[in-house]
């Protein structure tokens, strides 16, 4: 067995930029044909390009995740375009700060408190029911969902108790897909990523980022490279008994 992932169809939300952009790229570096799922177009539209000039089919679909409306044709098209789903990411994601800092609890707008569950959670919830029909008639899948340590701790740096809430809802829903989808062979899993350099992450202060730098026991944020790197382990078949897992990747800011 090993990490290739010929003529294998994946979904990646919030594929435009970022986490999102280095996972479709490198699921598509291993033989992978890759729906890019973004609300920006443009950005959807400039890593399908690069995909397709590495030799892969790749499809550019605006969407929002938050719309179940625009979900069911974003994976009715993927189907029709390239016939079957064996892959989804959710990775589209949402961590609202002030002037570079978290938003306190008592802060939080409550419709901001809406905007973050419905882009974070409900927006996972809403790909893997569209796509879970799917994977059960071909009897296969794999489900990796981009959730954060903020999910495992009361303090992450500046990610506020909204996103951190959504991160561990995420987490749960993991969980459950794993216990239900198992007898289908779908396995589920979550990635718990500490900081990571992306341009979510440059919008934290420098003070706040090296306050967060100097609690990491390898001295350093984590790369996107590296965060794709374990998603393609995952979906591929030498983590073809593991699912359930929300797995760390934070250079041992948490070791649990």
């Amino acid at each position: 067995m090993d990490c290739h992932l010929t003529n294998r169809v994946a979904v990646v939300t919030g594929g435009g930029r970022g986490i999102g952009e280095g996972i479709a790229l490198r699921l598509a570096a291993e033989g992978a044909h890759v729906v890019v799922a973004d609300q920006n177009p443009e950005t959807a539209r400039a890593v399908a390009g690069k995909i397709e000039k590495a030799g892969r089919k790749a499809l550019a679909c605006a969407v929002d995740v938050t719309s179940w409306d625009q979900v069911q044709g974003m994976v009715a098209q993927a189907i029709h375009d390239l016939g079957r789903i064996d892959i989804l990411v959710n990775n589209a994601g949402i961590s609202p700060k002030v002037d570079g800092r978290k938003i306190l609890v008592h802060e939080i707008d409550p419709a901001q408190w809406d905007q973050v569950l419905a882009v974070n959670l409900k927006g996972a919830f809403h790909c893997a029911k569209a796509i879970i029909p799917h994977m059960i008639a071909q009897k296969s899948g794999r489900i990796v969902s981009i959730a954060s340590i903020s999910a495992k701790t009361g303090w992450a740096g500046p990610a506020g108790a909204h996103y951190a809430a959504s991160k561990a809802g995420l987490a749960a829903l993991t969980r459950f897909m794993a216990h239900e989808l198992a007898p289908y062979n779908i396995l589920c899993n979550a990635l718990a990523p500490g900081r990571i350099e992306t341009p979510m992450r440059a919008l934290s202060n420098a003070e706040e980022n090296e306050a967060m730098r100097v609690r990491i026991p390898l001295g350093r944020f984590g790369t996107v490279e590296e965060v794709a790197n374990l998603v393609l382990f995952l979906v591929s078949d030498l983590a073809s008994y593991i699912t359930g897992e929300i797995v760390d990747i934070n250079g041992g800011w948490l070791i649990d």
